[in-house]
């Protein structure tokens, strides 16, 4: 259990350094890079959820084929 515990205090920690860094070396202004970012998590918000409603309607045709 500690070592598990360890490994996700790592983790966390290991992204919020990697974030910090980040964002100190950027040669943008916050505001931009706040704006870029939020755009790109919506992209990607909306292709994950494109793919999962395709993936969504696949498993269903295949469940009624099986029912059939």
């Amino acid at each position: 259990m500690k070592k598990v515990f360890g490994f996700f205090a790592g983790v966390i920690t290991g992204g919020v350094i990697g974030a910090i860094i980040a964002l100190l070396f950027t040669p943008m202004k916050g505001t931009i890079l706040r704006a870029k970012l939020h755009d790109y998590a919506l992209e990607v918000t909306d292709e994950v959820k494109q793919a999962a409603l395709a993936k969504r309607e696949e498993l269903e045709s295949k469940l009624a084929n099986l029912r059939k």
